[in-house]
């Protein structure tokens, strides 16, 4: 009996494993092979914009400098001391035309005048004489021969150098009016005095610079463009066309409405540009008087939109979304398309394209990097009931909701 146990107790490890053997090789020939699933890269998610062709002025933007297109220096004609000088004489003074400025003294001028009208006087007198000894010595050759009396004997010589002499005196009256007109100066313009260069009491000769003066009638922009530019101008000899100009002043934005009146025709030498001249009628407001509006300065630094020719067909975009001259367009299926469109110009925010995208067609304003033409995407907002496509992940998706209402 114990002999027997005891081949039972050592028989019973080995009888466990081929137990275990047996069950091990039961499951493994039994067993069901796990379901695979497909990982496929996801289909990206993008929002679109709708384009639409449109009849645009392709506006050209520029900058310029606004001075005045009138401006002089007050320059003395005469000399002497200045008497007086006004009160709106100094830099920023507002003066309208022929308001006196200054004084020149006027004793020298006034003596220089009554000594030509003396003068013209006195030529006077002897021409009346030397035509009346002309009639008396005419009398006398007709009493003395009756024939045809000699120029000498008429005195008809010494009756032409009075009649000069009569014409020089004028002449020089004249000149002494002019002169004593000239010790007053005078603002040939309405304007704005830019500067002044003299004072009271100050001893002026000939050609003394005495300020400058600028005209407020109408102020001048010059607008560099650059020669491709010229092409969306109406016409590039006589760019007859408005003109918006804006700048900032007391903080806030200004707008001043010009016109484009002349091309210089050139092409500088030092920038390659060419300049266009934009006139602004009564800048400082004198002629009107608008609460609403402020004066345009000389001498502020203005941003222009010069209007361009119009265009038809033309789809304007954000910049952003060109890149290198080509655009991400979704078709109807929901397919990338990267078109190369032709961009007709370009500004500081957007791009106008021409013969290149239809009224309708969507473009993406979403980012996609590594794009390719025929990827499938979805857009943002669509319906899943209307759309095209069926990915494995919605198809799974169904399943799944399929099998747990069978159960």
């Amino acid at each position: 009996m114990s002999k027997k146990n005891t081949v039972i107790r050592r028989a019973m490890p080995l009888f466990i494993l081929v137990v275990f053997a047996g069950a091990a090789k039961l499951l493994i020939d039994t067993k069901e092979a796990p379901e695979q699933s497909t990982n496929e890269a996801p289909i990206p998610i993008v929002d679109v914009m709708e384009v639409q062709q449109q009849t645009l002025s392709l506006n050209l933007p520029s900058y310029g400098v606004v001075s005045a297109k009138y401006k002089t220096q007050l320059v003395t004609e005469v000399q002497g001391r200045l008497l007086k000088v006004s009160q709106k004489f100094v830099a920023g003074g507002v003066v309208e035309k022929g308001e006196e400025l200054a004084v020149i003294e006027q004793s020298d001028y006034e003596a220089d005048l009554m000594q030509a009208q003396a003068s013209l006087a006195q030529a006077k007198a002897e021409l009346e004489e030397e035509r009346a000894l002309g009639e008396v010595a005419k009398k006398d050759w007709q009493e003395y021969d009756g024939g045809v009396p000699p120029e000498l004997g008429l005195r008809l010589p010494q009756l032409k150098q009075e009649q000069a002499n009569v014409k020089f005196q004028q002449a020089a009256l004249a000149r002494a009016k002019r002169n004593l007109e000239r010790t007053v100066i005078r603002a040939p313009f309405d304007g704005i005095i830019k500067a002044r260069n003299v004072d009271l009491g100050q001893y002026v000769t000939l050609g003394t610079n005495l300020g400058e003066l600028y005209g407020t009638d109408v102020a001048e922009v010059r607008l560099p463009l650059t020669n491709n530019d010229l092409a969306y101008l109406e016409s590039v000899d006589n760019p007859d066309t408005e003109v918006t100009l804006s700048a900032e002043l007391a903080g806030s934005p200004v707008t001043w409405t010009g016109q484009i009146i002349r091309s210089e025709g050139v092409i500088d030498a030092e920038n390659r540009m060419v300049y266009l001249v934009a006139e602004v009628k009564d800048p400082y407001l004198r002629a009107s008087k608008n609460s609403n509006q402020l004066p345009l300065k000389y001498g502020s630094f203005v941003t222009a939109v010069i209007k361009g020719r119009t265009v038809a067909g033309i789809v304007k975009l954000p910049r952003y979304l060109v890149r290198q001259d080509k655009v991400t367009v979704i078709t109807a299926d929901n397919s990338v398309e990267i078109r190369a469109v032709n961009i007709v110009r370009t500004d500081l925010e957007n791009v106008y394209i021409k013969d290149s995208l239809l009224s309708g067609e969507r473009v993406s304003i979403t980012s996609l990097s590594n794009a390719q033409d025929g990827q499938l995407v979805k857009v943002l907002g669509e319906d899943k009931n209307n759309s095209t496509i069926d990915t494995p992940n919605d198809s799974l998706e169904q399943e799944r909701l399929a099998s747990v209402g069978d159960q």
